[in-house]
Formats: structure tokens, sequence, C-alpha cells
């Protein structure tokens, strides 16, 4: 990715020749494209990104944020927040000899990162086949490796039309903007199809739904200017504007939006789809947290301790039981859980109810579940768990999404539903904040903006 933004002017010489210099200084040498998105002292002493880095970079047609995520396993809760924020996904392979078999294996995180963002709502995906230099640029090699992925992007709910694969030469710019040099040579005797940037061009724009009342997840928080904080995110549903005050979601404080910056340019204001950082006046920053969600004061979103989801269990060992403790993971948000009752078990076609109250759930199975938000402490007056902003499936696709992990592996994945224990809980301590739950009308829009997660 650090090859690409210099090839398309995004990084200029100077910055190219520092980077370049600093990492031969540590001995990482290879590492110098990295270093433009993995900014920070640790990632470029281990050589590994650990944060989600946010940039930008314009095609003939679109305009793309690029959330740079991790790939390594220890850092996976930071690659589904940046799966939580993305509209599309490229996912990066090392076509290197038992390099690719090694994170295609089961167990992988090619086949775990694919999982991950389809599960977060990402319907397209580019495949970007890398380092096949390293294999003398081998047709055959590529042709394997694409063709154990489609059959698995497939399984995972990839549409054939939505997914794209393209051989690359990143450390040399082979076909990220064109295959011009003598570097190019050998790929052309036989792919004469795009290049990685034609590719990026032609994605779609999902529909934006700007009439919703504002979601806007906090992914970070900073110290701003003067007396101001700054949190960043990407905006759910709905319109922010400079000037209005918001509801902060858990909690019962407010605050004001001083200003709006997209990709350091103020805006007067920033619809659904937007990842921008709204600076906020009139609050106390210790109100404010990752995961809390900022939305109006005449129509919050809705907190829920107890909730109904309508789950997909995926290739797991270990059956899940009820009152299994799991890891529960909503936009930007990490908290205990536990399933605490399995109402029932379904067809993954048409969703009918197959058997009610089943004892377990095993590898493969839909079923509906009823899930507890835990404390993490243990016993005391903090022992009450603390509500999550949460949203039907129905009503706010982004805000009702969820994934399950336990044991450091993703074992299921699925969205809230508005079924008894779900909605009825969530209606209930709407209530009780003395704010009237109401049905609202929907409209779409389609924005040039895209949010591309690269991993």
């Amino acid at each position: 990715m650090g090859r690409l933004l210099y090839e398309l002017g995004r990084v200029d010489e100077k910055t190219r020749i520092s980077n370049e210099r600093a990492s031969d200084k540590i001995g990482k040498g290879s590492f110098s494209w990295a270093w433009e998105l993995d900014g920070t002292t640790e990632e470029r002493e281990r050589g590994i990104t650990m944060d989600v880095a946010l940039q930008s970079m314009e095609t003939p047609h679109r305009k793309i944020t690029i959330l740079d995520a991790p790939g390594h396993r220890d850092f996976i809760p930071n690659m589904i927040s940046g799966a939580a924020q993305a509209d599309c996904a490229l996912l990066v392979v090392d076509a290197a000899t038992g390099e690719f078999e090694a994170g295609f294996d089961r167990g992988g995180q090619t086949r775990e990162h694919l999982v991950l963002v389809r599960s977060m709502g990402v319907s397209q995906v580019i495949v970007a086949v890398n380092k096949l230099d390293q294999v003398d640029w081998s047709k055959d090699r590529y042709e394997d490796i694409c063709a154990q992925l489609k059959a698995f992007l497939v399984q995972s709910g990839f549409h054939p039309s939505k997914t794209y694969f393209i051989p690359i030469g990143a450390m040399s710019g082979v076909n990220l903007v064109n295959m011009r040099g003598q570097e190019a040579a050998p790929l052309k005797r036989w792919y004469t199809g795009p290049a990685l940037v034609d590719l990026l061009d032609i994605l779609q724009s999902p529909a934006r739904d700007i009439y919703a009342p504002l979601r806007f997840p906090i992914f970070n928080v900073f110290k701003g200017t003067s007396s101001s904080t700054g949190v960043s995110g990407r905006i759910c549903g709905g319109i922010v504007q400079v000037g209005e005050r918001l509801r902060i979601l858990p909690g019962d404080e407010t605050a004001i939006v001083r200003s709006i910056e997209t990709e350091s340019e103020s805006r007067p204001w920033a619809a659904a789809g937007s990842n921008v950082t709204l600076y906020l006046t009139a609050v106390d920053p210790i109100q404010l947290n990752i995961g809390s969600v900022l939305c109006p004061t005449t129509d919050v979103i809705t907190l829920a301790s107890v909730f109904s989801a309508r789950i997909i269990v995926f290739d797991i060992q270990v059956p899940i039981l009820a009152g299994t403790s799991v890891e529960l993971f909503h936009q930007s948000r990490d908290v205990s859980a536990s399933i605490s009752k399995l109402n029932a078990t379904l067809d993954r076609a048409s969703g009918a109810v197959v058997k009610n109250n089943p004892r377990v759930l095993t590898k493969g199975m839909s079923a509906e579940v009823h899930i507890t938000i835990r404390s993490a402490s243990l016993s005391g007056p903090a022992a009450r768990a603390q509500p999550i902003p949460l949203e039907p499936f129905s009503v706010n696709k982004e805000m009702g999404r969820i994934l399950i992990r336990r044991g450091g592996e993703t074992i299921a994945a699925g969205v809230s539903c508005p079924r008894e224990g779900g909605l009825s809980i969530l209606i209930s301590i709407l209530r009780r904040n003395r704010f009237e739950h109401h049905q609202l009308s929907r409209a779409t829009f389609s924005a040039p903006r895209i949010s591309c997660m690269y991993t």
C-alpha cells in the first residue's frame, strides 16, 4: 500500500528517502514502504501492523479512504474495528512457496480475515496475489492460489461477481498502476488484465441512509486544540453538523460539535459513510470512550444488556452450550458476554425454525440465541454489567452486526433481531431513560466515497 500511494503521488520523494534511510538504520530496510502507514515506533521496530491507520487516495472516479488493518492474530480485535468501518476489502496474499499455504490452511489468518470482513457486511473484495516475482512470475502458481481462494470466497458468502483477482509485484511496483518497465516483462507474457488501481476505480459505493438518526461509534479519542477533544470514526447513519449538541451513550452526558474534519479539511457537515474527526466542546474527556456512540439528544440509540441475535456458527471444534462465556465485538467495542440461552436452530436458507431449545450448537449451524453482557468485575457494587449501544439489524445494519470470539478464535457472527427478549428489553431501557421510541421513515442516497480495508 505504501508503494501504491507513492505511485499515485500521495507520498513525496523526500518522505520515501527518509523512510528508506531510517528503516535501513535499524535493520528493517525491506519494511520501508510499510512505514508510510505503520507510523508508531513499536510498529516500525517489530515490523508488523498493530493498529488501524487511515490514509486516502484518489482514482479517476473514486475517492477512497484506506484503513490499514493488522494481519497478525494477536491484533484481531483491532482488525475487527477496521472491518466495521469498511465498504470493501483489499486482501493481499503472499505467493511465495509455503507462505500462502501457511495463511490459508485451517486456522490461518487469510481464512479468518475473509470470514471476519464478510461477517461485518463487506461484500466486495479484491485479492492481490503479491510476491509473484519470488516464484518467477509463475502463471500456474497464480491460478492455483486463485482457484483455492475462489471456492472459499463463495463458501464464505462472497458473490463471484463482486470478487476480483490480480497478480502484482508490490516492492517493484509491477501492476499497481501500470505494467511499464523491464521488471513487468515476465508478467506481460501471460497477463493482459487491469492494474490494481483500475480495479479500485470500479468498486461500487453502497447506499447511505442519511435520513436515519445520527449514529457515530467512536473509534479513537485524542486531545484536540484549545479546549476541544477529538473523536474519530465512521458515521453509520444520518448527518452531523457543526454546532449540533449530541448525546454520548452509554452515559448521561452531551457535547457540542465545534468542528468537523475529513482528510484534514474542515467541513460544515458530514453524512453517513464518511470517516471523520469531530472536535467536541462542553464535555469532560473522561466521558468519551472508544465504543461509545454519539447520537441526537432527541433520538438516542437504544442500550441493551440482554438481547436476541441470529448467528451462524463457524468451523469450531468445541460446541456452544447455554452459558458459554465469549467475547462480544460490536463496532469498536469489545465486552465480556455469555450466550445465556439457545432459543432455536434455524434453516440457513429460509430462516425457518428447525428445532426449539437445542442443547448445543455445532459447526455450520444457524441459530437464534440470547446474549447477556457480563461485567468485567467479579463481585461488589461494580459487578453490574454496563449495557451497550445496539440497534436491531432491521433498523440499522451497521449498528446491528456482532462478532463472537472465544479463546482467541472467532466462533460465530450474526445480527441483533427484534424478537422476544431482544427488542422488548431495548425498549424498556429506552423508556427508563425517558425517551420515546418511534418508527422512522427511511431513505437512501449514493455517495461517491468508499472505505476500503487493506489487510
